[in-house]
């Protein structure tokens, strides 16, 4: 049994319920009986419009003359017509045809005005109601080929499959050389998988009379009984532990995720072999009970879902009316400004607590309400910066000498920076007063960032050679850890502790300027012994091809690995962007000093071999999907 998704997608029109209601209408008579025929087809394409709402979004907007809707249905037909739904179908003839029902009234009714007959009534030739029914049988005859390609698909699947099921039956009757035809069975299981979709029509009874072949021929296995209780066996533990996936389901909390899930546990059990006869039934019905259990809640899920959405769409109705109802007219001094504020963050906070509306009217709902909250926000905004553009002015000058201050903040050119900063402080002192609540804050902030400095400059002069000394003492004991790790451990093993000692090794500051470089070379040359140890296995190839092989030609899953490979490739290329920007800061007269600039050198060399094995593993997914 194959469970099936029956609340969240509608059932489907066949391509002559979506385009022949388009072509109903025919060509408007010489008579007044065409204002009869045009309002009939109006009248039709209105009822349609009545219709159940499809998942989709239909694409169509409110046209404002024949012209334009020939125009959508002139940019409609030039997409893939398979993407075309039949609500945009049947809102561009409810369009067309109501204009065109307006221009007959009209020329009737100016007909009839000059003192003819309205019998003798011969409306004026249309040449765009002449185009648009050649647009729709265009998009009708072009949607009819796409899905009689798809049928003709699915037919040669049942052909294909019919044919592996013949060949079941025949290997079935032949119970003599059954060592001989067990692994050909399996074979065409595996390629009945593979096989797509058939016939809704012909899919059951296919199915069934797969399943019995498959059932015949294991029955009918006596030379072989161990093979086949063995298979047996295997297949109950698999259908078993289906069912007690599928039970457990029962506890959880999203329904959505559960029937989910039932969905992939019915395509496992569609794939597990038979089981003996004894047990088929009573195995069936504890999974068919377990999916019965799933498929109730999820029912009764969307209908209660539909109840919340009706109440919501009532909540957010009278909450709209209540902040129409506002005047912001009366709103005359900064009080009355931030009370109406406090009025109307109220009601977005209250917005967000009612959940969705009907899909067809939440999001209008919500344009609603945006707009009166955008109106008061803009009117708000426009008040404040009537009266407070000098003040804001202000505060951006000493927001700007903050910044400035703060980039500062860390510098470690003790001269230069504190020159800059008096200056600035100097600079602070010429510019206006701020509003009164930022006052305060934005002056601590300033002061802040000029204290930050100078203690620091402080400190840096009173610092002696000792720490320099101690910095020297604790990489040498970083070193002596590091060899320390025997050879032999395993690369997985010795890593993390590796990379451990790499953090600690860059988070202790200075050494002697004399036994810098000589005590970094003597670093690096250990480190790299780690790293040269598991180099022959970067971006192996030999592992990925075997990969590969195994996907075969299913495209699906080389597309995904190709993907995850890309993405891959993307972190590496920016990692290797960030090393290259860093690397433009630093030279070999900084205070990092040479080390820096030959580790940071490594480590980019390091990334560029990785991105080249990557472009290699992205090569043989391409040649593969070719």
């Amino acid at each position: 049994m194959e469970t099936r998704e029956t609340a969240a997608a509608p059932e489907k029109l066949s391509e002559s319920q979506d385009l022949n209601t388009v072509t109903a209408t025919e060509e408007t008579a010489g008579t007044s009986e065409a204002m009869k025929d045009n309002a009939a087809a109006a009248d039709e394409a209105a009822s349609e419009s009545d219709a159940p709402e499809t998942a989709a979004t239909v694409r169509v907007p409110e046209a404002t003359s024949k012209e334009e809707v020939l125009e959508i249905l002139t940019r409609l037909a030039a997409e893939e017509t398979a993407e075309i739904t039949r609500e945009e179908i049947v809102r561009l003839k409810q369009q067309f045809y109501a204009f065109r029902k307006a221009e007959l009234e009209a020329e009737l009714a100016d007909f009839i005005s000059q003192g003819n007959d309205e019998s003798a009534f011969m409306p004026a030739t249309d040449e765009t109601e002449e185009r648009f029914k050649e647009l729709m049988n265009a998009v009708k005859d072009r949607k009819a080929a796409i899905a009689a390609a798809l049928e003709e698909e699915r037919r040669h699947n049942y052909e294909l499959k019919q044919a592996l099921i013949d060949e079941l039956l025949s290997l079935a009757t032949d119970t003599d050389n059954v060592n001989r035809t067990y692994p050909r069975v399996k074979e065409i299981q595996a390629e009945f998988k593979l096989i797509g979709e058939v016939p809704a029509t012909e899919a059951t009874d296919q199915w069934k009379s797969y399943q019995g072949a498959v059932e015949q021929f294991y029955d009918q296995l006596k030379v072989n009984k161990d093979l086949r209780d063995y298979d047996f066996r295997k297949n109950l533990e698999i259908k078993t532990l289906l069912c007690e996936e599928a039970e457990k389901l029962d506890a959880e909390e999203d329904i959505i995720l559960a029937f989910k899930r039932l969905q992939n546990l019915h395509d496992e059990w569609r794939q597990a072999g038979p089981v003996a006869k004894e047990v088929r039934e009573s195995i069936w019905i504890r999974f068919k009970d377990a999916s019965a259990v799933i498929n109730k809640k999820y029912q009764t899920f969307f209908e209660e879902r539909k109840a919340r959405e009706a109440a919501n769409e009532t909540a957010k109705t009278a909450l709209c009316e209540k902040v129409e109802a506002l005047d912001f007219s009366t709103l005359k001094n900064f009080n009355a400004w931030e009370e109406m504020t406090k009025t109307i963050l109220a009601a977005q906070e209250e917005w967000k607590t009612i959940g969705f509306a009907s899909r067809k009217q939440n999001n209008a709902l919500f344009a609603r309400f945006r707009a009166v909250c955008d109106k008061f926000f803009t009117e708000k905004a426009e008040y404040y910066r009537t009266v407070k553009d000098e003040l804001a002015a202000n505060l951006a000058k000493k927001i700007a000498l903050c910044e400035k201050a703060e980039a500062l903040k860390d510098s470690t050119d003790w001269r230069k920076t504190a020159d800059t900063l008096v200056a600035l402080q100097k600079e602070w002192k010429t510019v206006g007063t701020v509003a009164k609540k930022h006052s305060d804050a934005v002056w601590k902030r300033f002061q802040t960032a000029c204290d930050s400095f100078f203690e620091r400059r402080k400190k840096n002069l009173n610092e002696n050679r000792s720490e320099e000394q101690a910095n020297l003492q604790a990489k040498r004991d970083i070193i002596a850890e590091l060899k320390a790790i025997p050879a032999d451990t395993p690369r997985a093993e010795a890593m993390p502790k590796v990379k451990e000692l790499q953090a600690k090794w860059q988070e202790i500051g200075h050494v002697p300027f004399r036994e810098k470089d000589k005590l970094y070379d003597e670093y690096r040359a250990v480190c790299d012994v780690f790293y040269s140890r598991g180099r022959e296995g970067r971006g192996s190839m030999s592992r990925f091809e075997d990969v590969i092989k195994e996907m075969g030609s299913d495209e699906n899953k080389l597309y995904r690995e190709r993907e995850r490979v890309l993405r891959s490739y993307e972190i590496k290329r920016n990692e290797l962007k960030t090393y290259e920007n860093n690397l433009g800061f630093l030279t070999s007269k900084s205070k990092s000093g040479d080390s820096m600039v030959r580790e940071m050198e490594r480590r980019i060399q390091h990334i560029k071999d990785d991105l080249a094995a990557i472009e290699e593993k992205i090569k043989l997914i391409d040649a593969k999907l070719k």
